[in-house]
């Protein structure tokens, strides 16, 4: 475990893809690490927005590997009409080179896997791909888009927005999501990928010949999930929902108020005071 007061290591790896796509992890890493974890961010954030909740997990010993979306930050590919991609190129291609990244640099050490939002989501996706034990999954302001988990009226909305979404970035070419204040750039595919999940329910991603769903069945990791009470984006009824597709898996779900975070208990402002967050995944974990 780091000692007080000492800043962790910090690290930028380069990670290749199968298909040639680079980009680059980066690591907080303390002096005595207990265990890695490899983080997704959520949709549209930059790695680089994590460090802070990275140096927080470094000084309770935990090696933290911040992963860098397909068109984010450092990618080398930006989502537009001639490059286009979906969940079956995070899942198969980029997921499983961080991944050997982390496991390079610190072999001995047991897996951990998590992520926010999307990241959360496609954590729980590429877990239950994996044939290699893992040590926990921790999940934080995440839970399925599936509108029937979200409370009306916003919820009843939804259904409206999972078919615009793709629809305007098939026009497009990608998802101009700083203009429609959803995500940032985004490839076509994965915005489609995703609206179908939040009108059926269903996980699956085009193009790949995997049950994602009945994977998911099959993790027995213990899960830790946290959301906020300020959060419409991922309301704790959407993390059960989540959580419900993890059937094999004893998971804890806990929600924080902003005065537990000192600053707005919403989808975003925990990245600004981090702490909080990871004290409360250590609960049941230490």
């Amino acid at each position: 475990m780091s000692s007080a007061g000492t800043a962790p290591h910090i690290e930028q790896l380069s990670v290749e893809s199968s298909d040639g796509h680079r980009f680059e992890l980066l690591a907080s890493l303390p002096e005595q690490a207990t265990a890695s974890l490899l983080w997704l961010p959520a949709l549209g954030v930059a790695a680089r927005h994590y460090l802070p909740f990275a140096h927080a997990l470094a000084g309770k010993g935990i090696a933290v590997f911040v992963h860098e979306w397909r068109g984010n930050g450092s990618s080398s590919l930006r989502p537009d009409r001639a490059h286009d991609w979906g969940y079956q190129a995070l899942l198969q291609q980029d997921l499983p080179a961080a991944e050997a990244v982390v496991q390079s640099r610190l072999p001995a050490l047991p897996l951990r896997l998590g992520g926010h939002s999307l990241g959360g989501q496609l954590s729980c996706c590429y877990a239950g791909m994996r044939a290699l034990p893992l040590d926990a999954l921790w999940l934080v302001a995440s839970g399925t888009p599936w509108w029937c988990s979200f409370r009306g009226p916003r919820g009843w909305l939804l259904p409206l927005a999972y078919r615009f979404l793709p629809w305007l970035a098939q026009r497009n070419g990608s998802l101009p999501g700083r203009r429609v204040g959803f995500g940032g750039t985004e490839a076509r595919s994965l915005i489609r990928d995703w609206a179908g999940v939040g009108l059926s329910n269903h996980y699956a991603a085009a193009g790949l010949p995997v049950d994602l769903e009945a994977g998911m069945r099959c993790i027995s990791t213990p899960t830790r999930a946290i959301v906020f009470d300020s959060d419409w984006l991922a309301p704790v009824s959407s993390m059960r929902a989540l959580l419900a597709k993890l059937s094999a898996s004893p998971s804890s779900l806990q929600v924080l108020s902003s005065a537990q975070l000192g600053v707005r208990a919403d989808h975003f402002q925990w990245m600004k005071s981090p702490q909080s967050v990871a004290d409360a995944l250590f609960h049941h974990n230490d």
